[in-house]
């Protein structure tokens, strides 16, 4: 079972979509792309600041897509949109202060996809910290407390949520001592997700009901993207160009967090055509890590079928 209902008109263009990318790039295989695309009708339960109750917004039925929904990914860089909602969820509870400087943290995390700050933001969600290698008891300890966002994100009961790992700092050269030894020996316990997990979670961003509708209004602050090109193309760190953004047409708005690293580009974006739609997109393998057309024809195929949705 899914959060979203199957629907048979989305799944005849979801199809098309997907023979239609694989048209165009014939060397992505069937099992290195997983796609969840959620349809919003009117009345929209999205956008709104939490004026819907979350036990309310839960009951309002959305349509969706998905193909391969269900299979863990490696997730780069999308991970943190769950220490993202994680650390709201913290500081609502009080369980930690906040600062200029986890503030500041937690904006560069998203917004420059900074994986320095994310170490910050990992640190404050679990009070760990990284450095050399620990003695066997300690060691416990430590990989207890680095688990904490996950029991946070399985206290919530989500099926999608099941067997997703969240444990990980994000890394530019890769992992040393503690962390290291903590990744396992074949990186066993590297960070997972699926699309429809992540789905999930920015679809109770977008309605409002995650942690709070103020907090779900920050959280969306930050996801925020220009589609302008003049403005994104400044940016080396923009998180448009190679993604779902980049693809969308002129006058669409769009949130989002990508994810890049040498074996996969992915993208989870809420995005207004004006129909809203939530569109997450993984793609692994090398040779797709490094092509940067593929997620902005799929967002431009989504393009073309949420029109036809409207007329």
């Amino acid at each position: 079972m899914t959060f979203y209902q199957k629907d048979p008109i989305l799944e005849d263009l979801g199809q098309r979509i997907l023979g239609a990318t694989w048209q165009e790039f014939p060397a992505l295989a069937r099992n290195q792309i997983a796609m969840t695309w959620l349809v919003y009708d009117p009345p929209f339960p999205v956008n709104i600041g939490g004026a819907i109750a979350a036990e309310e917004f839960w009951k309002y039925p959305v349509r969706g897509f998905g193909y391969r929904g269900l299979e863990l990914f490696y997730p780069a860089s999308v991970v943190k949109l769950f220490y993202l909602v994680a650390i709201q969820e913290w500081l609502e509870k009080g369980m930690i202060s906040t600062s200029l400087e986890l503030a500041r943290s937690i904006h560069d995390m998203i917004v420059k996809s900074s994986n320095d700050a994310t170490s910050l933001v990992v640190d404050a969600l679990t009070g760990t910290t990284s450095g050399p290698e620990l003695p066997p008891e300690p060691f416990k300890t430590w990989q207890n407390q680095r688990n904490i966002v996950n029991r946070y994100f399985q206290s919530l009961g989500w099926e999608e949520l099941e067997g997703i790992n969240v444990n990980q700092k994000t890394w530019g050269d890769g992992a040393y001592g503690r962390e290291r030894a903590f990744l396992g020996e074949f990186r066993e316990n590297r960070n997972q997700l699926t699309t429809d997990a992540t789905a999930r979670l920015l679809h109770s961003i977008v309605g409002g009901v995650a942690v709070s509708g103020e907090r779900s209004q920050a959280m969306l602050n930050l996801l925020s993207r220009k589609l302008e090109p003049e403005v994104w193309q400044q940016d080396p760190e923009n998180q448009i160009q190679g993604f779902l953004g980049e693809g969308l047409p002129p006058g669409a708005k769009v949130w989002s967090k990508a994810g890049w690293m040498t074996q996969v580009r992915h993208d989870a974006a809420y995005i207004e055509l004006p129909q809203p739609c939530t569109l997450v997109v993984f793609t692994e393998g090398a040779a797709n890590s490094k092509n940067e057309l593929i997620l902005p024809f799929i967002a431009q195929q989504v393009a073309i079928a949420m029109s036809s949705l409207a007329t």
